[in-house]
């Protein structure tokens, strides 16, 4: 049945040993809620054009803002948001705070986003 352009079910049978799987295996509220915030960080491209330069080396906020085009300061804006987040790691060398990946997860998640977004349907 067709309701609102949505495949809806005939009738309203419960499959109560369904939902008792799902119920086993559902994180609790705060681990979804952390991890919709995660995701969150993914959909600026300013971001991920970030972390896709960090890909390839460790570099300082005069380096990302030169190869991006951008301010130091929209730079450090993003980097600060990817580092509360867990992605991006840094280190002072001197007076240049330089910023690389925070692991190799970083690059697992985008890696599998473009899998995604590439796949013929």
């Amino acid at each position: 049945m067709l309701e609102n352009n949505f495949e809806i079910c005939d009738g309203e049978e419960i499959h109560d040993e369904l939902l008792k799987i799902v119920e086993e295996k559902m994180p609790e509220e705060t681990e979804l809620y952390d991890l919709a915030e995660l995701f969150k960080v993914f959909g600026d491209s300013t971001r991920i054009r970030i972390l896709f330069v960090l890909f390839e080396t460790e570099v300082c906020v005069c380096d990302l803002a030169k190869a991006l085009n951008m301010t130091q300061s929209a730079i450090s804006h993003q980097l600060r948001i990817l580092k509360q987040s867990k992605l991006v790691k840094n280190r002072r060398e001197g007076k240049s705070i330089f910023y690389s990946l925070a692991d190799d997860h970083v690059r697992t998640i985008i890696a599998q986003g473009r899998e995604h977004i590439e796949e013929e349907e």
